[in-house]
């Protein structure tokens, strides 16, 4: 293990989903008193803006097929910047313990006796869910709701057990939400309907959601495909009955 300097800190900070208004209230007081901060793609522009021009920011994006930076020298440079004596703030968008590889980095850090703190932020489910007008869970529609990673491996990458049980997700009464799902939507629907999932079940995509640029498309699980082309990342997929309630229930953009 690596002895680091009494000062040397990590936060790991959830973001949210792209609205600043979300930020929890530590989360916007670590931002604005950082020495470096390491972010990612999803951390939307006004959120960056709210940063202390004082601290070092660092651009650590990524998206489908192509990584900015590789996740271990994003576990590298938060080692690094940490035994600079610096505080640093991993800032992620959305929250880090859902999808966001959060549990790899802190892995890193207490490898080298780095201290640190998790500050969680609203996840893409329950943020972009809500401003669409679609309640994850309804006593009408859904008694139960799954995230599931849309970052789907080919069958001859998968390894026993990473798979997803596909059987378990096509089924009533239960809300499915895929993050970062557009690329793998034929996937998803052909395993969904090959499962028992009525190909008339409501889905929507939200796109950009809680920004001014947000977009939701809705129609059937057999409409998934189209739909997906017609949309663009960041994007969060829905499936369930939930999705009947948006036309009701939208509030945000009127």
């Amino acid at each position: 293990m690596t002895t680091q300097p009494s000062q040397a800190f990590v936060s790991l900070v959830g973001a949210g989903p792209g609205d600043p208004d979300l930020l929890t209230m530590k989360a916007y007081r670590l931002i604005q008193t950082a020495d470096v901060v390491v972010y990612d793609r999803l951390v939307s522009k006004e959120i960056m803006d709210l940063v202390t021009p004082y601290a070092e920011l660092l651009f650590v994006g990524k998206k489908l097929n192509h990584h900015c930076v590789p996740q271990d020298q994003i576990n590298q440079i938060l080692v690094d910047k940490a035994l600079e004596g610096k505080h640093v703030v991993r800032l992620k968008g959305g929250d880090p313990f859902i999808f966001g590889r959060g549990g790899e980095e802190l892995e890193t850090l207490v490898e080298h006796n780095i201290p640190f703190e998790v500050v969680p932020g609203i996840t893409a489910a329950s943020g972009c869910s809500a401003y669409a007008g679609i309640p994850l869970t309804h006593r009408d529609h859904a008694q139960s709701v799954q995230f599931i990673t849309g970052h789907l491996k080919p069958k001859n990458q998968q390894q026993e057990g990473q798979d997803i049980q596909w059987q378990s997700l096509a089924k009533n009464n239960h809300t499915l939400v895929f993050y970062m799902g557009l690329k793998q939507a034929p996937v998803i629907r052909q395993n969904l309907t090959e499962n028992g999932l009525s190909i008339n079940t409501p889905c929507a995509i939200i796109e950009r959601g809680t920004t001014a640029k947000q977009r939701v498309l809705t129609g059937m699980l057999s409409d998934l495909d189209n739909l997906a082309k017609q949309a663009i990342s960041p994007s969060l997929i829905i499936v369930g009955s939930v999705v009947n309630l948006q036309g009701k229930l939208k509030w945000f953009g009127k």
